[in-house]
């Protein structure tokens, strides 16, 4: 079989890097065919030397890299996260990067992208303002994705960000509300069950003892990230893409609180016949992982 071709949208944040690193060690299952970057974990511009960097860690300087928002549609400025050091990348020693960006701003990106491959898959781990973008600039776009694989959310457990709210649903709701209302298939593996994909001492054990650039690397983001948020929410969305069978799901209708307060970028997830209310659901939401088997992927991956 063919390995998927994807575009990763992401605001790479030690568990997006993680994330890369899990898919680019896969090249026989998944084509990480480009990066989009939007600001999230950290600002922009960190943002997408972290990408660049983790790029030339792998040595895939062929993949572009494209810059997107560096905001909130309807806010001035968003959060950020405290989870990954002022660089993003919880104090990494990687160097800065050379390879330049590329070109064209993510949203339009995305449109050109997809139109090219005809139905293009993507994986968006970070708020979801390019994709947002994109489809309000191209409302024709849909029709040229074949899925949306997100890590955002919380569907049946509290948030992280507020009580109601997941980090990256709470960076942009609006963001988050227009994707879910455009009616590409989505699969939303929220806090539900990144919070089963924990990092353990014997997770660390293993990834050292490959004692490769790259093994090293993640190892040291596995350390570092992990003693703040021992959840790798990130890169359970690569490992749903390469190991489906490891996790359970349930379908649902959702939708997404955009409302100023408390409940902003709260998930409303419709699951029951009585709570869809005529509605078809709209959404693959990911509620269990075998940790165990998570975590001998993750290892087993990484070149």
């Amino acid at each position: 079989m063919a390995a998927l071709r994807f575009l990763y949208d992401c605001d790479p944040g030690a568990d997006d890097a993680l994330a890369m690193l899990l898919a680019l060690g896969r090249p026989d299952a998944l084509d990480m065919i480009a990066v989009t970057c939007v600001a999230g974990n950290v600002g922009l511009e960190p943002v997408v030397n972290n990408a660049r960097r983790i790029l030339e860690l792998c040595g895939r300087q062929d993949i572009p890299v494209y810059s997107g928002a560096a905001r909130p549609i309807m806010a001035s400025r968003g959060r950020l996260s405290i989870m990954h050091g002022s660089d993003g990348l919880a104090g990494s020693a990687l160097p800065a990067p050379t390879m330049p960006l590329a070109s064209g701003h993510a949203a339009n990106e995305i449109s050109r992208i997809a139109r090219a491959e005809g139905r293009l898959h993507i994986c968006a781990t970070g708020p979801l303002t390019n994709l947002a973008l994109a489809l309000l600039l191209d409302p024709d776009l849909p029709e040229f994705i074949s899925a949306i694989t997100i890590m955002g959310g919380a569907a049946f457990s509290p948030g992280n960000t507020t009580p109601l709210a997941e980090f990256n649903f709470a960076v942009d709701p609006h963001a988050a509300a227009i994707v879910f209302d455009s009616g590409i298939q989505i699969t939303m593996l929220g806090l539900d069950v990144t919070r089963q994909a924990t990092v353990t001492d014997e997770m660390i054990r293993q990834v050292q003892a490959i004692a490769t650039p790259v093994a090293a690397e993640a190892a040291r983001l596995l350390i570092n990230y992990g003693s703040k948020d021992p959840c790798l929410h990130d890169p359970a969305a690569i490992a749903w893409m390469l190991k489906p069978d490891i996790f359970k799901t349930v379908q649902a209708h959702v939708s997404v609180c955009t409302d100023s307060g408390a409940a902003s970028g709260q998930v409303v997830a419709a699951v029951s016949e009585r709570h869809l209310s005529g509605r078809l659901p709209n959404c693959t939401i990911v509620t269990h992982v075998d940790a165990a088997e998570f975590r001998m992927l993750f290892a087993a991956s990484l070149p």
